[in-house]
């Protein structure tokens, strides 16, 4: 009987470093959500996308940057 193999998800497919840089993204997001909601960002639009897409955008760069780094370091070892 053969057994169908699942493929892996979308999640595990991505490497590590990516997935690092996605989760600190995430994490920087929601933080600036919560800034929001405590009123440190003006209500206009373009102010709230600027603060998530900075925040998101900085903290993925440097967790992804950082990740790369690391694993091309243990790779070279």
């Amino acid at each position: 009987m053969n057994t169908p193999v699942a493929k892996p998800s979308f999640w595990k497919r991505l490497s590590i470093p990516l997935r690092i840089g996605l989760g600190a993204a995430g994490l920087a997001i929601l933080l600036a959500l919560i800034g929001i909601a405590r009123g440190n960002v003006p209500l206009n639009p373009l102010s709230i996308l600027l603060a998530l897409l900075i925040s998101g955008g900085a903290w993925g760069l440097v967790a992804w940057a950082i990740a790369t780094a690391a694993v091309d370091v243990e790779n070279d070892a």
